[in-house]
């Protein structure tokens, strides 16, 4: 019987523990996508414009950035719906978010009296129920940074939210996000 002594090689080994690493680290940077709750509404100012009255409000949306890398986003507007009319609008303002965070922000929004009093009876019925259902969708696009490439990305988020118009208290929510990832 003849003995073959197997001799040890440090390359396989090597290569073979950066390729599970690699392998590890693509399954992990699967982008995620990121969520969107609404905390809070609150009233900020009425402005008459007679016969009409326009809002002002301040929206606080609870963000999540499940990712390992930080994201920078561009300004854009968020538009607000009831009845499928456009009510009005809320800003958001260019920022970043680190990787796998969360973050407040406090959006300024603006609600147009004319838009609602096209569906006066409809608002006063839910003023009555103490329910009324608004629905949001909006398009944010930045990029985020991998090692030194820059991918650039587009989230679309559509919410439906049904509140108290009276105390302005979030009763439900479902919002629904897609992200879109561009290779360049």
């Amino acid at each position: 019987m003849s003995s073959r002594e197997v001799k040890f090689c440090w390359t396989s080994a090597l290569i073979g523990a950066a390729s599970a690493l690699a392998t590890t680290a693509l399954l992990s940077a699967k982008p995620k996508d990121p969520t969107f709750d609404l905390v809070s509404i609150d009233l900020t100012s009425f402005k008459l414009n007679l016969p009409l009255l326009d809002a002002g409000l301040v929206l606080t949306v609870h963000i999540t950035n499940p990712n390992i890398t930080p994201i920078h986003y561009s300004s854009t507007t968020m538009s607000i719906f009831y009845q499928g009319s456009l009510l009005g609008s809320a800003d958001i303002k260019a920022g970043s978010q680190s990787a796998k965070s969360c973050k407040l922000l406090r959006l300024p929004a603006r609600l147009d009296g004319l838009q609602l009093a096209h569906h006066a009876a409809s608002f006063v019925s839910d003023v009555a129920k103490r329910q009324m259902v608004l629905d949001a969708a909006v398009d944010i696009a930045g990029a985020a940074k991998v090692l030194w490439w820059e991918h650039k990305f587009v989230v679309h988020v559509d919410s439906h939210i049904t509140v108290d118009p009276l105390f302005l208290d979030v009763i439900e929510q479902e919002n629904k996000s897609d992200l879109e990832i561009f290779v360049s």
